[in-house]
C-alpha cells in the first residue's frame, strides 16, 4: 500500500478543500496521513476516519530558528512515516514540506499553490521585503528530481516560468480543487410570487485582498438607491494573515446596516439556494472555490478581471460579469445591472452552471491530481 501525506497550513483547508481528495485516495488503496497545525476542524477529519498529526507551524512566524526547527521536525516525521508522496498546499507548506521531504529522501514531492498569497498580492513593505527571499526558497525547493507543482490558472503558470522559479517540465495546470456538482445542484426558481430583496453574497476569508472594501462600498451605494437588496458576507477573519479584516471593522459595517455578517457557514449548499448574485472582487486568486460552487448552483457571478477570477468567468456577460480590480463603481454598476435585468441574471447563471459541470466537477479534478503522483519527473 502506498502512503501519501497531505500537508496544509490549516486544518480548515484540509477539511474544506481536500477531504474529497483524501477520501478518493483511501478508496483507491492509498494510506493517507493528514498534517496541519491544530484547529477546530481536526475532529471532522478524524471523524471521517483519517489519521491526523499536528505540525508546530506558525503561519506568520519570521523567526529563523523556529522555522529551522519546523523543517527538522518535518524531516524527522517523514523519515519515521516513510511516505511515497508528500503533497503540500500553499506556499509555506510547499517550501518547507519539499525541503524536509528532500532531506528525508521522499521520492515524490507534489505541491499545489492555490494563489500566490500575501507576499505576492500585497504591496506593503513587509511583503516587498519578503518577496525576493520567498522566490529564492521556492527555486531551491520546488524544482529537481521527483518534484511536481500544481497551479490553478495560466497567469500563475506564466509568472512561475517567467520569474524562473520553477522549470516548465515540473508544472501541471489543474483548475482548483473541484466542486461536488451533485451537492451543489441547480437551485429551484422562486415561484412564491412574493416580492423580496435581491440577495447578494460574498463568501471568502475576510481579507482585504478579497475586495472586501469594494464590496462594502458597492453595498453602501446600492443601499441608497431605489433598488431592493440584501447584502450578505460569509466567512471569518484570518488572524494568521496580515491582510485580515479586523472583526471590529466588520461589526461596524453590520451596525451601520450596510450588510449582514453570517460568519462561518457550515452548510453552503443551503445558503446558496437563497442567493441571487455571488460576488468576489478579489485582487488575485488561484481558483476561487466559493465562486465555482455558486456557478454549479446556477447563480449569476460578478468578479474581477484578475488572475484566477477570469478562469471562473471566462466570457464577460456570458457566464458572469467581470469588473476591473479595485473599482467599486464598476462593481456597483454590475450588481445593479443584474438586479435590473432578471432574464439576463437567470441566463448568466444557467451558463455558469453549464461551465461548472464541464470543467470544475471535482471527480475530474481529483483524477487529474492523483495522476500527477504517477507522472512526477524522475521519481
Amino acid at each position: 500500500m502506498k502512503k501519501v501525506v497531505l500537508f496544509a497550513n490549516t486544518d480548515w483547508y484540509l477539511f474544506n478543500f481536500r477531504l474529497s481528495l483524501a477520501k478518493y485516495l483511501r478508496d483507491n488503496g492509498w494510506s493517507v496521513l493528514l498534517m496541519s497545525p491544530p484547529g477546530p476542524y481536526v475532529a471532522g477529519l478524524e471523524d471521517a476516519g483519517f489519521r491526523w498529526l499536528p505540525v508546530p507551524m506558525q503561519r506568520r512566524s519570521l523567526n529563523p530558528l523556529r522555522e529551522l526547527l519546523l523543517v527538522l521536525h518535518l524531516c524527522r516525521l517523514f523519515r519515521k512515516e516513510r511516505p511515497d508522496v508528500v503533497h503540500g498546499f500553499t506556499i509555506k507548506c510547499a517550501v518547507y514540506g519539499s525541503l524536509a521531504a528532500r532531506l528525508a529522501r521522499v521520492r515524490q514531492r507534489v505541491n499545489a499553490v492555490a494563489g500566490l498569497g500575501f507576499v505576492f498580492t500585497n504591496d506593503s513593505l513587509k511583503a516587498r521585503v519578503l518577496r525576493p527571499l520567498v522566490k529564492i526558497l521556492m527555486r531551491a525547493t520546488l524544482n529537481g528530481r521527483g518534484a511536481s507543482l500544481i497551479l490553478q490558472n495560466p497567469d500563475d503558470v506564466a509568472m512561475f516560468i517567467n520569474a524562473g522559479i520553477v522549470d516548465k517540465s515540473c508544472i501541471h495546470l489543474i483548475p482548483g480543487s473541484g466542486v461536488n456538482v451533485q451537492k451543489f445542484a441547480q437551485r429551484a426558481k422562486d415561484t412564491s410570487g412574493t416580492p423580496r430583496p435581491i440577495r447578494v453574497l460574498l463568501a471568502a476569508r475576510l481579507l482585504w485582498d478579497k475586495g472586501i472594501a469594494e464590496y462594502v462600498e458597492a453595498a453602501r451605494a446600492l443601499r441608497n438607491s431605489q433598488r431592493s437588496f440584501e447584502f450578505l458576507l460569509a466567512g471569518d477573519p484570518d488572524e494568521g494573515n496580515p491582510a485580515s479584516v479586523p472583526t471590529k471593522t466588520v461589526e461596524a459595517w453590520v451596525e451601520e446596516g450596510t450588510l449582514t455578517w453570517l460568519g462561518h457557514v457550515g452548510d453552503m449548499p443551503a445558503l446558496l439556494r437563497d442567493i441571487d448574485i455571488m460576488v468576489l472582487p478579489s485582487y488575485r486568486e488561484g481558483l476561487p472555490k466559493a465562486m465555482i460552487e455558486a456557478a454549479a448552483c446556477g447563480i449569476a457571478l460578478v468578479t474581477t478581471d484578475a488572475p484566477g477570477c477570469r478562469e471562473v468567468v471566462s466570457q464577460d456577460g456570458v457566464d458572469g460579469l467581470r469588473v476591473p480590480v479595485k473599482d467599486s463603481v464598476a462593481l456597483t454598476d454590475a450588481i445593479a445591472r443584474l438586479h435590473d435585468d432578471p432574464v439576463s441574471r437567470e441566463t448568466i447563471g444557467a451558463n455558469a452552471r453549464v461551465r461548472a459541470l464541464a470543467e470544475f466537477d471535482e471527480r475530474i479534478v481529483i483524477e487529474r491530481t492523483v495522476a500527477v503522483y504517477g507522472t512526477t519527473q524522475n521519481a
